[in-house]
């Protein structure tokens, strides 16, 4: 008798067939199909690189850099890496054994996960969430374990909420901040105590830090590996993507340990073999300047954070003030409707594109992720469109 694998779909993997399709791409098939869409959905800054960098990458090709690099990556990138990370977190790093040049931080995400989970292990990760947390572990054999952040502290995890869900079985904390999908950074204090908890439950570390530089206020970022404790349990993520505006770049780095950068490059080494060489070295000229352009780019954020929260505010769609990165989260179970049917209204309307809250994980029910990496007209206009919107549903329901 045939058995299920008679089937091409009975031939993938049990734990890939069940994995859950990214909730931000299923909706932006919808976006796809719309035209003359604003959208305020994905995370990608409307900047182009700077042309430093790009040139950097021209004149790579241009001479020859097509070639592997070591496994680990270009020696000077990670000498530039370790000096950055260094001045900028206050965290040394010998870019000998404990840089890992990577393909974009998300690589850097699964290679952790896997080099540091065994099949069982159990991660906790805070949520709303990025949404690849949570496949990953499972890609792994891990068992992902949501620990639901509240909007009412900030959408800032807690340590007694991770100690409701932690048990033998723990081994594993990924944390993210400043925040995919919430914005929300972490101050000081809040972060000493995560480190604090993490010490004492002896758990592993995998700090996703990619929105570094976008921090807001004058508040610092916090990097969690220099608390005290921290890094010999830490694996530091970060990368180009988002503060250099280099996402098709595909460039990213970790640094942690040498026994945890050791294993990572052992997958590396078998998966990816080497990130891109010519995009190597456009990431060594980022890291070289030009930093005046990456802090124009932040106080840019930080005006359209200010514009955006404001005139959501205005409508009746509070969001607590996100510290970093460049999302709102807004609360709109007021108007009476899900996340999704928010967001496809609002899109088939008014031709803007947000993302239900619960694509992030069911504590973002009753929410919507705006970027504001967007220019400042084109928000403008998203806003005014989402106060009409928001007009009709409340004159229809009163």
């Amino acid at each position: 008798m045939p058995g299920s694998r008679s089937r091409p779909e009975g031939r993938v993997a049990r734990h890939v067939r069940e994995a859950p399709r990214s909730g931000i791409r299923a909706f932006f098939d919808l976006v796809s199909a719309t035209p003359d869409v604003i959208s305020l959905g994905i995370g990608e800054p409307d900047f182009d690189t700077p042309w430093s960098i790009r040139e950097a990458a021209v004149y790579a090709l241009e001479h020859g850099a097509t070639h592997y690099s070591a496994n680990a990556g270009l020696p000077k990138l990670r000498r530039a890496i370790a000096g950055y990370v260094g001045r900028t977190f206050g965290v040394a790093y010998d870019p000998e054994s404990e840089i890992l040049v990577t393909a974009g931080v998300s690589q850097g995400l699964d290679l952790a996960v896997r080099a540091l989970l065994d099949p069982g292990d159990e991660a906790l990760y805070p949520e709303p969430s990025y949404v690849a947390y949570g496949p990953l572990v499972a890609f792994a054999h891990g068992r992902p374990v949501a620990v639901p952040a509240r909007a009412e502290a900030g959408f800032r995890i807690e340590p007694e909420a991770l100690a409701a869900r932690t048990n033998a079985r723990t081994r594993l904390l990924l944390l993210n901040y400043p925040n995919n999908p919430t914005g929300a950074a972490l101050p000081r204090p809040a972060a000493e105590a995560l480190a604090a908890f993490a010490c004492a439950r002896d758990l592993t570390v995998v700090s996703d830090e990619i929105y570094a530089e976008l921090t807001y206020d004058g508040e610092p970022h916090t990097c969690l590996a220099a608390l005290p404790g921290m890094r010999e349990r830490t694996v530091l993520l970060h990368g180009f993507s988002k503060s250099w505006a280099m996402t098709g770049f595909r460039i990213g780095y970790a640094c942690g340990p040498a026994p945890m950068i050791a294993a990572m490059t052992k997958i590396h080494q078998y998966s990816m073999l080497c990130a891109a060489t010519p995009v190597q070295e456009a990431a060594a000229a980022a890291l070289a300047g030009p930093g005046a352009e990456v802090a124009a780019m932040r106080e840019a954020y930080e005006a359209r954070r200010n514009y955006a929260r404001s005139a959501l505010a205005d409508l009746g769609l509070p969001c607590s003030r996100p510290g970093g990165a460049f999302y709102l989260f807004p609360k709109i179970e007021g108007l009476g409707l899900t996340a999704s049917a928010f967001a496809v209204g609002l899109l088939e309307e008014e031709r803007v594109a947000v993302i239900p809250g619960d694509a992030f994980g069911a504590a973002g029910a009753g929410h919507v992720r705006c970027s504001f990496a967007t220019g400042l007209d084109e928000l403008k206009e998203a806003m005014a469109r989402i106060a009409r919107f928001v007009g009709r549903r409340r004159a229809a329901g009163s």
